[in-house]
């Protein structure tokens, strides 16, 4: 009789835990993404393998019933071109945990700027806002780390979020909290979003649109930013078009950005391009070459070591998905 209750407890605990792994999941995902590049810095060269945002996750999410979900999200960075990790922590890209359910969801812990993610981050197309084509024009006025969010159901389409991140020091040491807020709209094929985002004397306020039509992507953004690059150096405007021909497997890619002067420094313009094609080898795996530079004036550092240098790299690089 005993041997007889020891299995059936047994198998209680094992029905037990097949639901509540019915009822939730964990999944294991990242990204390899190295480059080979001859990159040009004023009058310096240099040639080697370079790293573009390699990282690695993990994700999951619980059924609580009722139609609440617990969910978190975990991601490290790490170099791909070494090996090494991310110098900043093991879990510095992303360490959330959030619920979710009819009201929306609330987000709790470190994560990259909501209202970046509705105005700038696919933009560029080609290599996803990486590596030495990435963006070098976007103000990033915002703290990513001790944050609380809130980000609204669908409503018609539209979603909108905003975000609170404490700094977290003691009175009297100037420490800053960070405002976040966002905005996007997806309907059909046509994608618009605004953001806003504060953090001490910094600020930006940017719009979005994108769209697609047959093997045509174009997107484009104008931001207003006040400081973010140049400390009491004003407001500035920024924008960025792109476009993309899809063929296939293949990807022919364009963008050009311009930021303007900031209103308190003179010969503090820059202008941004890139010219890229991919090649899928897979939905998860392609190889791709791109050539980018950056034209700064004469007080301008987007990118570069020291005022007025330009910049210039041309790439060929193997990006995996997991």
């Amino acid at each position: 009789m005993k041997t007889l209750n020891r299995c059936a407890l047994a198998a209680l605990a094992l029905v037990g835990t097949s639901a509540a792994f019915a009822q939730s999941s964990v999944t294991l995902y990242g990204r390899v993404n190295t480059t080979f590049e001859h990159q040009k810095d004023g009058d310096v060269s240099k040639t080697g393998l370079f790293n573009n945002s390699s990282r690695f996750g993990f994700k999951g999410q619980e059924d609580l019933g009722g139609g609440l979900m617990a969910g978190f999200q975990l991601e490290s960075g790490f170099d791909s071109s070494s090996g090494a990790s991310d110098s900043r922590g093991i879990f510095a890209r992303q360490s959330e945990v959030n619920l979710s359910g009819g009201f929306g969801m609330v987000r709790l812990g470190n994560f990259t700027s909501e209202s970046y993610y509705a105005t700038a981050d696919f933009i560029s197309n080609h290599n996803h806002d990486t590596g030495s084509s990435a963006d070098a024009l976007y103000a990033y006025p915002a703290r990513d780390v001790n944050k609380i969010a809130y980000r609204t159901p669908s409503l018609g389409g539209a979603t909108f979020e905003a975000g609170w991140a404490q700094h977290e020091q003691p009175s009297g040491t100037g420490g800053k909290n960070s405002l976040d807020l966002a905005a996007n709209y997806e309907i059909g094929k046509l994608g618009l979003g605004a953001g806003y985002s504060k953090l001490g004397d910094q600020n930006q306020f940017a719009v979005r649109a994108s769209y697609s039509t047959g093997p045509f992507v174009m997107g484009a953004y104008v931001q207003r930013d006040k400081n973010v690059f140049i400390a009491n150096g004003g407001n500035r405007t920024n924008l960025r078009l792109s476009a993309a021909y899809i063929m296939g497997v293949s990807e022919f890619h364009v963008n050009v950005g311009r930021a303007g002067n900031y209103s308190n420094v003179s010969n503090s313009a820059a202008t941004q391009y890139t010219l890229g094609y991919n090649y899928n080898l897979s939905k998860r795996t392609k190889i791709y070459t791109y050539y980018t530079r950056i034209n700064n004036s004469q007080a301008a550092t987007y990118g570069v070591s020291a005022p007025g240098n330009d910049f210039s790299s041309f790439a060929v690089g193997v990006r995996h998905n997991f």
